[in-house]
């Protein structure tokens, strides 16, 4: 499987030179006080950067996304001097069937099928340490929407990991993963919106580094952007908005929703957040 998607990545990964290409890059910054992480009972604020980067060429598409985010210290790092930092980095390469074969593979509401690979790594300085090495490989549905786009895919799914409470390194079972992704632009009155996101529910994978079986674990983060660029000027995009992020199960592992202290509280944290599109 693992040659498999290299190739397909390789793929995927050509230059955007050739016919058809476009691209949109931005830079991101979010910020809530509401999240919450698995050991700690309470909710703590997270300061995010983003990076991220979209384009489209004859065959296929690709993503890239890095988000930067910085916890406050009621997430510390491992010796407890400050708040706790990580990376998670996302790269997804769609390859479109129906333009690879020449043929016309819309059916119902969808317009076009393709195969999806990619992968997720992260690595943060808490006591936990997490290095998650992430990959997925399946079909996704493009469905035609009048303005912007709507995905849906199925993956094949698997994670390793690093339990740093133990000491320990994890390779769960591969699981099942449906994936949806969305972007639709519209008017409210005179002012340019767009709603946007993404939604993974990942199967039970297993058991964790504490030997615990995993659970189906839920990631919705929603975002409603407004287009200030009127108000600003110059030659890129400038939106607005707030935003929402859902999580049950996190990592995988189970809720604990009871009286305090509740460790892995499901997590419901409102952001708002600004980004700048070149």
């Amino acid at each position: 499987m693992s040659k498999r998607l290299l190739a397909l990545l390789a793929v995927a990964a050509l230059p955007l030179s050739a016919a058809g290409g476009w691209s949109d890059t931005f830079l991101g910054y979010r910020t809530g006080s509401q999240f919450r992480e698995p050991g700690i009972d309470g909710t703590l604020t997270k300061n995010i950067l983003q990076l991220g980067h979209a384009s489209g060429w004859a065959y296929g598409s690709n993503f890239f996304n890095v988000d930067m985010l910085m916890s406050d210290r009621n997430d510390p790092t491992a010796d407890g001097s400050t708040g706790a930092d990580e990376v998670y980095v996302v790269y997804r390469g769609s390859l479109s069937l129906g333009k690879v074969t020449g043929k016309d593979l819309a059916f119902g509401p969808v317009r076009d099928v393709s195969i999806t690979g990619g992968f997720d790594f992260n690595s943060k300085d808490n006591a936990f340490a997490s290095r998650k090495r992430f990959l997925v490989l399946g079909p996704t549905l493009h469905f035609a929407v009048a303005k912007g786009f709507w995905d849906l895919s199925l993956f094949a799914s698997h994670e390793q990991n690093h339990n740093g409470i133990v000491g320990k390194a994890v390779d769960f079972k591969t699981a099942a993963m449906l994936s949806t992704a969305w972007g639709i632009p519209f008017q409210m009155g005179s002012v340019g919106a767009e709603f946007k996101g993404y939604a993974n529910y990942i199967a039970a994978k297993g058991k964790d580094g504490f030997g615990a079986d995993t659970k189906p674990e839920t990631l919705a983060n929603l975002s409603l952007l407004f287009d200030l660029t009127p108000l600003v000027g110059g030659k890129g995009k400038i939106y607005a908005g707030p935003g929402f992020e859902y999580w049950n199960n996190k990592f995988g592992g189970a809720n604990n929703d009871g009286p305090a202290p509740a460790t892995n509280r499901r997590v419901t944290a409102p952001m708002v957040q600004l980004q700048v599109h070149f």
